[in-house]
């Protein structure tokens, strides 16, 4: 796989891999197979939510509202 960053861009990744300690390549890699868990959590999340809505299990929109706002502090 071969990826294509402007100058500017692969100086940035540079910069913050270096901060981190870290090669680019290894930066990258870690970045991307975190985007993947992520994506996977975000997937997974989304199905459990589906099967909570096709069970008719719902939330008030105030509970939902201070769920949000809760989040929202961390």
């Amino acid at each position: 796989m071969q990826l294509n960053f402007t100058p500017e861009q692969e100086a940035k990744l540079v910069s913050i891999a270096h901060r981190a300690g870290k090669p680019v390549e290894q930066f990258l890699t870690d970045a991307a197979l975190n985007l993947l868990r992520e994506n996977d959590r975000f997937l997974e999340a989304v199905e459990k939510g589906i099967a909570a809505a096709d069970r008719g299990e719902f939330i008030d929109e105030d509970a939902m509202d201070a769920r949000v706002e809760e989040m929202l502090k961390s």
